[in-house]
């Protein structure tokens, strides 16, 4: 069963499950599943289980279960697959066909359980093409390039920091060595019990680095979780700058999706689900979950407000929602949880509103523009890409009008922004970055103003909600999601769902699925030393 949703044959079917990623970093660590049956063969009545989204954590979910012989159906309230990673076709004033994404997203190399579920339909991951280099720019004229660092971690730290125009020897003196030690032996989950009290703005004013440097090589990566500084938690950005830096040696590289995101990604992924048995049903918002007459759960859509026709009930639940959806869904199903649990629900935020402006312009930029700029100072644009130096589809448009693909990003905008005021000013800026911009017509656009998602306060980690829930039938999956392994963003969206699918599997007694990660402490024993 599947409604509005098409797929198209995929190019296989195997992740690389145990095996261990194919990256180059051999102190990337396995973290093995419980041990159990192949599949659910053994039990009196196949498992079935709803797994309510349909993004990267939903489908990691249902892809793990699926593949261990559990009836899967997966219910996204979207016409689509992929949630904040989703896209859709649209129609531009010229006539042109053509995919619209949520916005730039980058698959980085250490993401291996997101990349191990892409393998599932994509082997090679030719959905994927890497970026050379993606460059951050200050308007004082700073400009930071991570091209033709070494990959070695601490070396690559130390490269960028020496190569920085952001830095000079003289800078090194007056750095809070002690504040900043915490940056370099990360161990998680111990890593928030001593910072998450603090905001990522404080941690960096404590380690004094220079104002452009903390502006360029900080919040940049810090607003890339939606959030100012001011409001994001120092062990978040302490364990970002151990996944990125210096826990992974692939930590500084990664791909993007080589069309839009259905095609590249979602569609494939969609074909495998379907050849393993799932049921992807979209368009079907959840209002709540009660109690079944046959099975545990019982599933009320948002538009019927009762069981909807053809939807079984099931044995097991895993919410993987955004923010505004969990707390939805849980509000309105008074039996789920405790009482306590339900409060830590009803209590999570969502970040400021970010904007996402895609533009068809009628004459190309310059051809040295690179495919991903990362900009501070610039008001509220925080990146630029030039679509068609990567994306198959944007690029064909582009020859064909000899125009050129743009994609603005603005995150952690104030207040309550509009769209009008939000893109004049960013079309401003972006003509002072790119100023052959100023002349050039737009042919059509297109925006995106959003506030969806997960925010990661200070003092926020200890009350986020985990996998497991008091109800052992239920799970959680998503970026919002706490799982005490050195993961974020779209990784983190990954390693929930598949963690989830793991705790199902193990009250089934089947065997799980075995997750990886960078290290889950700092790589250098003296750092660990000097930090104690």
């Amino acid at each position: 069963m599947m409604r509005g949703f098409t797929t198209y044959r995929s190019a296989g079917d195997n992740g690389y499950g145990g095996h261990g990623p194919p990256g180059l970093d051999r102190r990337a660590v396995p973290h093995p599943p419980h041990d159990g049956t192949p599949d659910t063969s053994h039990l009196a009545r196949v498992p079935r289980v709803a797994v309510i989204g349909g993004g990267i954590a939903g489908l990691a979910t249902a892809t793990c279960l699926a593949e261990r012989g559990v009836g899967v159906t997966v219910l996204e309230a979207q016409g689509r697959l992929g949630g904040r990673v989703g896209g859709w076709r649209t129609t531009l004033s010229d006539g042109s066909d053509v995919g619209m994404n949520r916005g730039f997203h980058a698959f980085f190399r250490q993401y291996y359980n997101l990349r191990a579920l892409l393998r599932r339909a994509d082997p090679d991951l030719s959905g994927l093409t890497a970026l050379p280099d993606y460059p951050l720019l200050h308007s004082a004229g700073y400009r930071d390039t991570f091209a033709g660092l070494p990959r070695t971690p601490p070396w690559n730290a130390l490269a960028f920091v020496a190569r920085s125009p952001t830095f000079s020897w003289r800078d090194l003196p007056r750095l809070g060595t002690r504040a900043a030690l915490p940056l370099a032996q990360v161990s998680v989950p111990e890593i928030y019990e001593r910072l998450d009290h603090l905001d990522a703005d404080t941690l960096l004013n404590r380690i004094r680095f220079p104002p452009a440097a903390k502006h360029l090589a900080f919040e940049v990566f810090s607003r890339s979780f939606f959030a100012a500084p001011t409001e994001l938690s120092a062990a978040e950005l302490a364990t970002m700058f151990h996944i990125y830096f210096l826990g992974s040696s692939e930590g500084l590289l990664f791909d993007v999706a080589a069309n839009s995101f259905p095609e590249a990604l979602w569609n494939p992924l969609a074909e495998y689900l379907v050849e393993h048995g799932v049921t992807l049903i979209t368009d079907t918002p959840v209002r709540s979950l009660e109690r079944g007459s046959d099975r545990r759960f019982a599933v009320r859509s948002e538009s019927a407000g009762a069981p909807e026709s053809g939807i079984p009930e099931f044995d097991a639940v895993v919410l993987a929602t955004d923010t505004a959806g969990l707390r939805g869904i849980v509000g309105n199903s008074p039996d789920l949880g405790t009482s306590r649990w339900r409060t830590r629900i009803a209590e999570l935020r969502e970040a400021p509103p970010f904007l996402v402006s895609r533009v068809w312009l009628d004459r190309p930029v310059r051809r040295d523009r690179p495919g991903f700029l990362g900009t501070s100072g610039y008001g509220p644009l925080d990146n630029i890409s030039v679509l068609e130096r990567y994306e198959h589809e944007a690029a064909r448009w582009a020859g064909d009008r000899g125009g050129s693909v743009l994609e603005l990003h603005g995150y952690a905008l104030p207040g309550e922004p509009s769209l009008e005021s939000m893109r004049s000013r960013m079309l401003s800026e972006l003509a002072r970055i790119y100023p052959e911009t100023e002349a050039a017509g737009i042919v059509d656009e297109r925006h995106e103003l959003r506030a969806d998602c997960p925010l990661f306060p200070p003092g926020g980690f200890a009350e986020r909600p985990g996998v497991r829930t008091p109800d052992p039938a239920l799970m959680l999956a998503g970026d919002l999601v706490r799982v005490d392994l050195p993961v974020a963003l779209m990784e983190r969206a990954a390693t929930t769902g598949m963690r989830a699918a793991n705790e199902l599997l193990r009250g089934w007694g089947v065997r799980g699925h075995t997750l990886w990660s960078v290290p889950d402490r700092g790589r250098f024993a003296l750092l660990r030393g000097l930090g104690g």
